[in-house]
């Protein structure tokens, strides 16, 4: 009996790949992972032992909510590659919310967001028929651009306001890193080319050893084990109007996981369906309300990582659940994390402006299968990367605009996409044909 081929999306790896492929995702991903519990713990003025326990238990609840999107079990889980997060989307709220009730009232709001989300999961994957490719192609776009600033500041050194930002040996070493991941890409086959990244990381990092920008120091001072316990930090507690904060938080990160879902199913040639984006936002709720209890914080899908499996043409799922495995060990390991934190910024920076470019790459590959003569198109494609890029070019725009609605505007990729959803709709109806709902069988 002959038997279909086996989705890439599906393929089991070896071990020492999985490990391999796995640790370049985490390595791009990790920067942005411990970077909320610093701002949270800084702007609480939280001591120093609870901020190291905050990191490893965001790091350990990122894995296993990565392990539940890519795995999945029951209806949780889209089942492709993509790693989880921490969302940016929620800081300020938390803050806020900090700072008038404690972190137990910041881990009340996560978990009631996160059941809400969970719930309401079904009905907001209806919104899939709003998404063709001249919607997902503008998305894609948008959020590929949008993290182009990340990987800049990252090149620069990291801190803008710093006085060596922007220094030249910062920027050469970014430049150099990246002139790296284009050499092995494009000279190693195979395996070795796959992980391109992750040899860029690893000789970058070599490199600036001797000129002092690689700092181990906090390897020593890290505790060998650190085991995240359940409401460490006392009871969770509720308030109505936190909770509807972070709900409305919650609202904006599915939206801008519905974009990452999509994107990542163009890049492995897997369309997504409306029983996908339902199995994938209810993944996002059940994991924000695990970070609610395991002292972490609200989890989205990574953009940072879409570009990765673009650029490497690894569609293992498998992959970005090693990465998973892999979170939860720097999570239980905090010298282990240290190490890994260790990696200098213009490092991170020469990377990321590969694994960003590749994600504005598939948005405009996607674009390009869109009908642009005789239709809105044009307009749809052209308003709504432009709004998206309103928070890029000039960052205060909105801050005389409410606390909520600042939540959905700050974000480039939310207002974005909304706008590309509200325009496709007026434009050119609700119910047009979609590259994102046929569906391939594969055993």
């Amino acid at each position: 009996m002959n038997k279909k081929a086996v989705h890439p999306v599906d393929e089991i790896l070896p071990l020492g790949q999985l490990f391999a492929y796995g640790l370049q995702h985490v390595l791009a991903m990790y920067a942005g992972a411990v970077a909320v519990p610093l701002i949270i713990a800084n702007a609480l003025n939280l001591p120093k032992e609870q901020l190291i326990y905050l990191i490893n238990a965001d790091l350990f609840t990122c894995g296993i909510a990565t392990l539940i999107q890519t795995l999945g079990f029951w209806k949780l889980g889209v089942r492709i590659p993509i790693i989880q997060g921490v969302t940016f989307a929620a800081v300020t709220p938390m803050i806020m919310i900090g700072k008038a009730h404690g972190l137990t009232g910041i881990y009340g709001s996560v978990i009631i967001a996160g059941i809400i989300t969970f719930l309401v999961s079904p009905y907001f994957s209806r919104l899939i028929r709003f998404f063709p490719p001249v919607v997902t192609g503008s998305i894609i776009t948008i959020i590929g651009v949008s993290l182009l600033p990340v990987a800049v500041r990252w090149a620069g050194g990291g801190n803008p306001s710093a006085a060596n930002f922007g220094a030249p040996l910062f920027i050469g070493l970014a430049f150099l890193v990246l002139l790296l991941v284009l050499f092995f890409y494009r000279y190693f086959k195979g395996f070795m080319s796959n992980i391109a990244v992750l040899l860029g990381l690893l000789a970058g990092t070599i490199i600036a050893i001797p000129f002092g920008l690689v700092n181990f120091s906090e390897v020593s001072k890290a505790a060998w084990l650190g085991v995240t316990t359940p409401f460490a930090f006392g009871m969770p507690t509720f308030d109505l109007a936190a909770i509807a904060a972070m709900t409305l938080v919650m609202l904006v990160v599915m939206t801008e996981t519905t974009g990452d879902i999509i994107a990542v199913g163009e890049i492995i040639d897997k369309p997504i369906n409306q029983e996908d984006l339902t199995r994938g936002l209810r993944a996002d709720g059940f994991s924000t309300m695990l970070g609610g209890i395991f002292n972490a914080f609200p989890y989205t899908a990574y953009a940072q990582n879409v570009g990765l499996v673009g650029l490497t043409r690894v569609k293992s799922r498998y992959v970005v659940a090693a990465a998973g495995v892999i979170l939860m060990v720097l999570g239980l390991f905090p010298k282990a994390a240290a190490v890994v934190a260790s990696i200098p910024n213009p490092v991170l920076g020469g990377a990321g402006i590969a694994m960003f470019g590749m994600v504005t790459a598939s948005g405009i590959k996607t674009l390009s299968k869109v009908k642009f003569e005789g239709t809105h198109n044009m307009m749809v494609v052209a308003i709504s990367i432009a709004v998206g890029l309103i928070p890029l070019a000039v960052p205060g725009f909105y801050q005389k605009f409410p606390a909520w609605a600042q939540v959905i505007l700050h974000s480039g990729i939310t207002a974005g996409s909304v706008i590309a959803i509200v325009l496709n709709a007026l434009f050119n109806g609700p119910n047009q044909p979609s590259e994102q709902m046929p569906r391939q069988e594969y055993l």
